[in-house]
């Protein structure tokens, strides 16, 4: 089947122009200017920008923590990510410790195959050291998994710092990249303690008992022993001034660092926390919490300067119901947001059209640089030919807003209720096939697994 994108503008990473796309067999075959082609179904896209597929290389579905399961499954996650533009996902394959990499990786490729609606990979968490780990990550390169996590808090996941030194070395080996939650969980420890014996167990403490400066000490602790293993790393969902701060120092120093930060980062702040009502602040309990208006305004500068590479969500959702689990202790509260139906038209709404980014920035921030960074690039990430035909057709001239009653993402609230849209997703194209239309989403279980190669960013 040959389509025909007419009249539209396509975004790259580099800019905008006028453009049509041919696209033949799930693939993308010409961009220029006045193209024909005998036989194509012809889509009018006058009016509207064409973006490349974005990429979400931040969500967890289907994953078991703080006593329940995320509310977004596979299937319910992936609808929703496609309905917001999204048409691949990265999602993180998490053994227990004790477990192998291979069978966290056999449990997660369970729970997605013949359920996913978007296209999908997933990065391996390392949440436990020994030889036989070390071996299993070269195994996950082998399979197409060549990044992976490590966590600085929560006693579950996290490893010692020695541990977490010979993975960084491991991972220079491998020449793969790993992305890390930078949190201090010793001292956030020892603040629950003191919040909890003074009797303050409500959510406003959850962002109290995690202030600023213990991700940016996290961030400089993880960073300086990189340095050491000589090694590239990430920093997942920053949420602060301080921490960004570490990152431009160990770039002074010459490290490479790449940065990503999440929508709850940039459109809110944390007197969401401080609301009368438990379910509320309740809802907004996430890891890091939600910052001030310093930090939002930080970030946002560091996205129009190119310092953070991309925006994910770090979708982990939970109903209402489930975030009652906190109800007479803050850190039982699941903590997590969604988010992953809502992100493109955010980062257009108050990126885009508020005149903080241009188009270019929003395509490297979703697409292009996340491409590259997690290694499906060039078939994903971009307009080309030999690309896969991953098409967000996005109509920047209607207007609407953002409310739990309109989204297919399995929870019963928004973080982003009310949130006035600049824009919509008029259509989205998985492969050539028409996955979305105004709203309504056509695809079934049709992703399929991307194996990715190393970062080229």
């Amino acid at each position: 089947m040959r389509t025909l994108f007419k009249g539209g503008t396509v975004v790259s990473g580099q800019g905008t122009r006028p453009a049509d796309v041919l696209v033949e067999g799930g693939t993308i075959s010409a961009v220029g200017t006045d193209l024909s082609a005998d036989g194509a179904q012809i889509v009018d896209c006058a009016g509207k920008l064409l973006f490349p597929g974005f990429i979400d290389a931040h969500t967890h579905f289907d994953l078991a923590v703080a006593g329940t399961v995320t509310a977004d499954d596979f299937a319910t996650g992936s609808r929703a990510a496609l309905r917001g533009g999204t048409t691949t996902v990265i999602d993180y394959a998490a053994p227990d410790k004790g477990e192998t990499l291979a069978y966290g990786l056999a449990k997660w490729r369970e729970k997605a195959a013949g359920r996913c609606a978007c296209d999908y990979g997933f990065h391996m968490t390392i949440d436990d050291w020994s030889e036989g780990i070390s071996r299993e990550m070269g195994e996950m390169v082998d399979q197409g998994i060549p990044t992976f996590k490590m966590y600085m808090t929560y006693p579950a996941m996290m490893l010692p710092e020695g541990d977490l030194y010979r993975a960084l070395k491991r991972l220079r080996e491998l020449g793969c990249l790993t992305g890390v939650h930078c949190e201090n969980s010793a001292v956030i420890d020892a603040l629950i303690a003191e919040a909890k014996a003074a009797g303050r167990i409500g959510p406003a403490s959850h962002p109290r008992t995690r202030p600023a400066p213990l991700e940016a000490e996290a961030v400089s602790r993880l960073l300086r022993i990189a340095q050491v293993a000589d090694v590239p790393v990430i920093i997942v969902h920053l949420s602060t001034r301080e921490g960004l701060e570490e990152v431009r120092a160990a770039r002074r120093r010459g490290q490479t660092v790449y940065v990503e930060t999440c929508p709850q980062y940039l459109l809110l702040d944390e007197s969401v926390y401080d609301a009368a009502d438990y379910l509320d602040a309740a809802r907004y309990v996430c890891a890091p919490p939600i910052r001030g208006a310093a930090d939002r305004d930080a970030l946002w500068e560091a996205l129009k300067s190119g310092e953070i590479q991309t925006v994910a969500t770090d979708h982990c959702s939970f109903t209402l119901e489930q975030k009652r689990m906190g109800r007479e202790d803050f850190t039982k509260i699941p903590g997590g947001l969604p988010g992953v139906e809502d992100r493109g038209v955010l980062l257009y709404t108050a990126g885009v059209a508020a005149g903080r980014i241009d188009e270019a920035a929003m395509c490297r921030l979703l697409s292009e640089n996340a491409a590259k960074l997690y290694g499906c690039w060039p078939r994903k990430g971009v307009i080309a030919p030999g690309s896969d035909a991953d098409i967000v057709i996005y109509d920047p001239a209607a207007e609407g807003a953002i409310t739990a009653a309109d989204h297919i993402q399995n929870v019963d609230y928004d973080p982003y209720e009310g949130i006035p849209d600049r824009g919509t997703i008029h259509q989205v194209y998985l492969r050539g096939t028409l996955a979305v239309d105004r709203g309504q989403v056509l695809a079934g279980p049709d992703g399929q697994f991307i194996p990715r190669g190393r970062s080229v960013l």
